[in-house]
């Protein structure tokens, strides 16, 4: 049996910008980060680029709890980013990995 562990929630999503893409998103997510950082229940919101690839981009999240990271994904301007997002990249969407410590 599988017990979600109560505190924060943490992942990482990760896309591939299309060939001549990687401008729009790039400011994409610049505009998405401001409006997350203000969510009440988000700790971290930090997007990067892979040095190496410019074309990846790799986002590092922390949310407070599991309601904080529900008002995140249930965010509007989420939706209209996520809908903005997909013709852009390789990926149906953010491939999402979820995160735990290594200690409780």
């Amino acid at each position: 049996m599988s017990v979600v562990a109560p505190g924060p929630k943490v992942l990482y999503a990760e896309f591939t910008a299309l060939p001549g893409c990687e401008e729009t998103v790039a400011e994409l997510l610049a505009g998405l980060a401001d409006e997350v950082r203000r969510e009440p229940g988000c700790i971290e919101f930090a997007p990067y680029r892979v040095s190496t690839e410019p074309s990846r981009f790799f986002v590092y999240e922390v949310y407070l709890d599991d309601d904080a990271f529900t008002a995140h994904i249930t965010a509007p301007y989420g939706r209209v980013f996520n809908e903005r997002l997909v013709p852009l990249i390789v990926e149906d969407g953010s491939q999402l990995t979820w995160l735990q410590p290594l200690s409780s």
